[in-house]
């Protein structure tokens, strides 16, 4: 299991590095909402105050630091660990020069083209996945819309893991049409059987090893703390 890493950044960063998910960290903690800008002509947003490779599509926040993917249906998190055959095309299609704290080894590659996942995950993948950043831009989707209510939610107001569903489904309902964003959003919600406490955790991370983790293809851990909405002190 990830142990909490940090990253050092710039004292003028916009982002703060700690563990944002007990168990492990992913390295980021975005304190307030983000500015969303759209990558032109891509049904997906980036956030340029951010320093960190955060992206927005289908209504879901995805995140590309220490070599993995991340997910969320906020801003910041909690998130989930995302196997490369689960992220998104139209995530993976973006291209370098929209990567606010790219990895050294994406400096040789063209920054008006998407990385070389092929290249980055191997033969394996690069079969599985033939013709990913090959896509007809006519028949791209509308990007979906963003969630600006967020806005409203940041330090102590930040809403626990059992609250966030709740006020996605009350002020923003947005649904993803991306088959596998859907897949996502389903696991990270709420079980009633876990109201108010942790969720056991499960026993795989994905892994070269080990794509598919138990439970789809996402690993998930609430936060253990978090107060409600509104709710200061």
């Amino acid at each position: 299991m990830l142990a909490g890493a940090s990253v050092a950044v710039p004292a003028a960063a916009q982002v703060s590095f700690a563990a944002s998910v007990p168990g492990f960290s992913i390295g980021i903690n975005v304190p307030t909402y983000p500015q969303l800008v759209r990558v032109p002509g891509y049904p997906v947003y980036y956030a340029p105050n951010v320093s960190a490779n955060m992206f927005f599509y289908d209504g879901m926040y995805w995140v590309f630091t220490g070599d993995n993917w991340y997910t969320s249906s906020w801003y910041n998190g909690p998130w989930s660990l995302v196997a490369p055959d689960y992220v998104p095309a139209y995530v993976l299609r973006v291209p370098v020069r929209y990567y606010r704290a790219a990895p050294v080894y994406f400096r040789s590659w063209r920054a008006d083209a998407p990385p070389r996942w092929g290249d980055h995950w191997g033969n394996a993948w690069a079969s599985n996945h033939a013709g990913w950043d090959r896509w007809d831009r006519r028949a791209a989707p509308a990007p979906a819309p963003v969630p600006n209510y967020q806005r409203q939610y940041s330090g102590n107001r930040y809403p626990h893991y059992d609250q966030q569903h709740a006020l996605n489904n009350q002020y923003y309902r947005y649904q993803p049409r991306d088959p596998n964003v859907r897949q996502h959003y389903q696991q990270q919600t709420p079980n009633p059987q876990y109201q108010g406490q942790n969720r056991p955790a499960p026993q795989a991370f994905p892994s070269p090893g080990n794509p598919a983790p138990v439970g789809g293809p996402s690993y998930h851990a609430p936060p253990g703390g978090g107060k409600p909405p509104g709710q200061d002190g």
